[in-house]
């Protein structure tokens, strides 16, 4: 439940007035589509939910989407939605499906700037690398989509990328889809087998890599790799491979490879990009579950509902036009990827980062912001903490005057974080917790630039999105936990599993534990202010005593003992039966720190006494590392397998397997 009653920023009057949220809000009121009650974002969301066809034709509008279809300029659909608000997997007869006989292409809307303002500003741990212009970006967009045609890259065709955060990813995933081709990346620190469970179930027809990369420090290659992974790839007709870390990577061993620089070479008369406009739910991006309990489910998302959805949380909920430059720390192997590069669509500049957040130094980020006037700095709950921890200081460090919101995600962003960003990185700044997934390539909940921060909640639910909470008996409950829900269907939905022809995988995912909605797999709570607390996903969740518990809740306690790093926390299951059950946390501590009876009993304190009685464990364990999956979030239900016995599917899917080790058969889980 909240505790906090006051904001811990509020807007002023100008900023509210100048959000592109408001004056969105303000255009639907001048022309009576919504009416004078609608007085604020959190209105204009109820509104949104209550009316989503007329809600998404006006993102159309306001978004001013170029399509090709059987109505007017302005509208140019059948039907927006058909199938009524049904909840359910796309179906060609039932429903629901979005913008009925339209016809565009997605990265049209991205290339549409042409000037010579900054389009891609790159950056690693050596500092700035690269500035490409919306002109250049046009260019070299084309010359990579000649060079895709002239290996038979055509509509439905798959091309891969195998990528640091670079230029090149950009490029090259707009001219696949400037083509109609679908576009696929893992980053380079997955290894060959996580990237062929991925590539291996799609066929790609051509693949996209990098010599190599660098991270803390240290030059990795990645020929070896590459070797394995093409020849593996039996569908392949040609890779291409990024010079990065070598001026010419030996390619000899790699048959038939290129490199992509002789490629844009090749083809560089080719100045002007076409695209290939395709149906509204035509396949744009495959991404991938995160793979801990098998194979990777591969999840087909479509052009016209990323496109639509991007645009509206980037440039409503964001606030981002084209005079702002917006950073996110992320992979190529992550979908906050795909959500940066769609701010090109609202003629952003995009700054893109490659490397170790805190090398070579603790402030690169930051550096790198104020250098490049970034106006939204994107990063993760996990990298706010350690720079808690480590004591850095941006806002003593950096001119940050052109910072004007910090995003958060990847896991719940706790609310000592929140004073964290106020006290040290800049206290006139909106700080938005942002919630979704992969699942939908999106957010169910992220800020509102019209709006207060109260700590520990994200601001609001998405506009056009019928988010809620449902307790067990699958019914609406406020300002008590339970699962995160969606009632009606929104347009960036999946519009297939890759390898499921009838639907059986899309279901089991999302409609089975409540029928008839999407259940997201989040424990949350909507709080009073009608704000969002995550507390931690609801697979995971503990029940000692019968009493329903949220990591999350846990950990935003122990990161406040000096002595912890991180920690991670699962329910044991005792004797033969499993009828009993204790909380054991595991933590890991500073170098040259133990774990002390007094710092066991500083964290049951803490817990205790900012949490309540039934968060304490009962075991507290001191391990050296914790498994993560390769974006960066811990795994508890590895983790949950290893100590209760039981065999972990697909540990290649964790970016550090051989931690799990450290799990099996510690004597203090004895009983």
């Amino acid at each position: 439940m909240s505790v906090d009653v006051g904001p811990i920023w509020t807007p002023s009057p100008e900023r509210v007035e100048g959000a592109r949220i408001t004056q969105f809000r303000r255009d639907l009121q001048r022309r009576g589509v919504v009416d004078a009650s609608v007085t604020d974002s959190h209105g204009l969301q109820r509104w949104s939910v209550q009316h989503p066809a007329a809600f998404w034709a006006e993102i159309w509008r306001a978004a001013a989407i170029m399509a090709d279809g059987p109505g007017t300029t302005e509208a140019p659909w059948s039907e927006v939605l058909v199938g009524g608000e049904r909840m359910a997997p796309p179906d060609p007869q039932h429903g629901p499906r979005w913008f009925t006989g339209t016809r565009l292409n997605f990265a049209e809307h991205l290339l549409r700037r042409r000037d010579a303002g900054a389009a891609i500003v790159s950056w690693n741990e050596h500092g700035a690398q690269q500035r490409i212009s919306f002109a250049e970006l046009a260019a070299q967009v084309a010359a990579t989509a000649a060079a895709l045609s002239a290996a038979g890259v055509g509509v439905g065709d798959r091309v891969v990328g195998y990528l640091p955060n670079l230029p090149q990813s950009v490029v090259a995933m707009l001219a696949a889809t400037s083509l109609g081709a679908m576009w696929s990346s893992c980053s380079p620190d997955f290894g060959t087998k996580g990237v062929l469970d991925r590539f291996g179930q799609i066929a790609p027809k051509v693949l996209i890599a990098a010599d190599g990369y660098w991270y803390a420090g240290k030059q990795i290659d990645c020929l070896e790799r590459l070797r394995e992974i093409a020849a593996s790839l039996p569908s392949l007709a040609a890779v291409w491979v990024v010079p990065y870390v070598h001026a010419t990577p030996a390619l000899t061993r790699i048959p038939g490879a290129v490199t992509f620089t002789d490629v844009l070479e090749q083809y560089a008369a080719h100045r002007e990009p076409t695209f290939v406009r395709l149906p509204f739910d035509h396949p744009l991006y495959i991404m991938y579950s995160s793979g801990t309990t098998g194979l990777p489910k591969c999840m087909v998302h479509g052009a016209g509902g990323t496109l639509l959805q991007h645009w509206k949380e980037l440039a409503l909920h964001t606030d981002l036009g084209p005079d702002d430059a917006i950073f996110y720390f992320t992979t190529c192997g992550w979908m906050m990827w795909n959500w940066l590069v769609s701010a090109l669509a609202t003629g952003s500049t995009i700054v893109l980062y490659d490397g170790a957040p805190l090398a070579p130094s603790a402030d690169i980020l930051w550096r790198m912001a104020s250098t490049e006037r970034v106006s939204v700095f994107g990063t993760s709950a996990k990298y706010l903490a350690v720079l808690e921890k480590e004591g850095v200081q941006p806002r003593a460090q950096c001119d940050l005057s052109a910072l004007r919101a910090i995003l958060s995600t990847g896991s719940p962003l706790a609310a000592h974080s929140y004073d964290f960003v106020y006290a040290q990185i800049k206290s006139d700044v909106r700080l938005a917790s942002i919630s979704g997934g992969t699942d939908i390539v999106s957010c169910f909940a992220l800020g509102d630039p019209a709006g207060p921060v109260y700590r520990g909640e994200l601001q609001m639910r998405g506009l056009g999105m019928a988010v809620d909470v449902f307790g067990d008996e699958g019914t609406p409950v406020r300002e008590t936990p339970g699962e995160l829900v969606c009632t009606k269907p929104f347009p960036s939905m999946p519009v297939a599993f890759w390898n499921d022809p009838d639907g059986a995988l899309y279901r089991a995912a999302y409609f089975e534990h409540f029928p008839g909605v999407w259940r997201h797999g989040d424990w949350a709570e909507i709080t009073a202010h009608d704000g969002l607390t995550i507390h931690g996903r609801s697979d995971a969740t503990l029940n000692p005593g019968g009493v329903r518990i949220g990591t999350a809740e846990i950990y935003r306690q122990v990161e406040q003992i000096p002595a912890v790093l991180e920690s991670l926390v699962i329910e044991q299951r005792l004797g033969v039966d499993g009828d009993d059950s204790r909380v054991v946390l595991f933590v890991r501590l500073r170098e040259g720190e133990r774990l002390s009876d007094d710092v066991q009993r500083a964290i049951r304190q803490r817990i205790r006494e900012h949490a309540s009685p039934h968060h304490v464990p009962k075991v507290i364990v001191a391990v050296a590392d914790i498994p993560r999956t390769i974006s960066g979030k811990i795994t508890e239900l590895a983790v949950r397998d290893v100590v209760h016995g039981r065999p972990v599917k697909n540990a290649e899917a964790l970016a550090n397997p051989a931690a799990l080790a450290l799990f099996r058969d510690l004597p203090e889980l004895r009983f």
